[in-house]
């Protein structure tokens, strides 16, 4: 499907082979294509004389392949994350084109934050003098919408650290989460690297008027914001595996520490055990009437005073 935004006398939103009306290229300001036919991007392709990069190149990730610039026009491709669920992530290419003030967007996902920009081209369309303006726009919201990701996010580690500090987790819950957690973290670090390297190289572009320019470096410098933000987020991810990790030492030392106890407080009454199984002929306590109650209780008491050892020293 192709969407076309057209300068009349307001801003019209067409779609192009239901309303293909002849449509001047000075009035266009953007042409969104979304899950485009190969039919519709050899259309756009032969219409306006561009070239669209193939799947294949959309994904690669050399510089080269994210960013390229020519006379007439410049061409981006950066990741935009789709939220699947509460806990993941997708990466999802998104292609700006910017060709004779026109943006050329190519999609294969829904994005509800093109909803918006659109609703907000078609509200101001005084705001959006060409393609340029838009492209801001559209990074400026996304930034936006990044950082929200990003706070939230926050959110996340903090519950999860609270949650390790207090045992409320078990530890295949805890290692599901860090894990899930740090992908998350990656993924968002990884598309504010790119959306930051895409922004640095149009600021270069002699195509940009100042005003974009100082637009789009404010937001630059909140994305380094972001970068900073998800690095910070890296670091308490790390906290709360060594907190997690010194969690478990201290409860394999708590076993140990039992184990020590029952084997420590099992010996004096395995020996007398012993001594007394070794079916001497000449043992002279085997003749004596108590000697059997007067053995348990010595064994008995043998184990109680190493219990009572440890538990003054701290052990139990």
């Amino acid at each position: 499907m192709i969407n076309i935004f057209v300068k009349q006398n307001s801003l019209v939103r067409k779609e192009i082979y239901k309303d293909n009306d002849d449509i001047s290229i000075k009035s266009i300001l953007w042409l969104d294509l979304l899950n485009p036919t190969i039919a519709e991007i050899s259309y756009i392709s032969q219409t306006y004389d561009i070239e669209i990069p193939t799947k294949e190149e959309r994904e690669e990730i050399e510089s080269s392949a994210r960013y390229w610039e020519d006379k007439d026009s410049i061409t981006i491709n950066t990741h935009f994350l789709i939220k699947l669920g509460e806990e993941s992530l997708k990466d999802e290419t998104i292609t700006f084109l910017l060709h004779k003030n026109i943006l050329f967007t190519i999609r294969y996902s829904e994005f509800k934050i093109f909803d918006e920009i659109e609703k907000r081209v078609l509200a101001s369309p005084r705001n959006f003098e060409d393609g340029f303006d838009l492209i801001s726009k559209i990074f400026e919201v996304r930034v936006e919408k990044d950082a929200d990701m990003i706070e939230n996010f926050a959110r996340d580690i903090r519950s999860l650290r609270k949650g390790v500090f207090e045992n409320i987790y078990d530890y295949d819950e805890v290692l599901g989460g860090l894990s899930n957690l740090q992908e998350i973290n990656t993924r968002l670090r990884d598309s504010l690297f790119d959306k930051r390297r895409a922004l640095t190289a149009l600021l270069n572009s002699n195509k940009v008027d100042f005003d974009v320019k100082t637009n789009i470096t404010i937001i630059v410098k909140d994305l380094n914001s972001l970068i900073d933000f998800c690095v910070a987020n890296m670091n308490a991810l790390d906290n709360i595996h060594a907190l997690f990790a010194s969690q478990i030492n201290i409860e394999q030392n708590k076993t140990i520490k039992i184990f020590t106890v029952v084997t420590v407080a099992m010996m004096p009454p395995t020996l007398i055990g012993t001594i007394y199984g070794m079916n001497f002929t000449h043992m002279p306590e085997l003749d004596f009437t108590y000697s059997y109650p007067i053995v348990l209780l010595v064994m008995i008491i043998s184990t109680i005073i190493p219990i009572l050892y440890f538990k003054k020293k701290g052990w139990l």
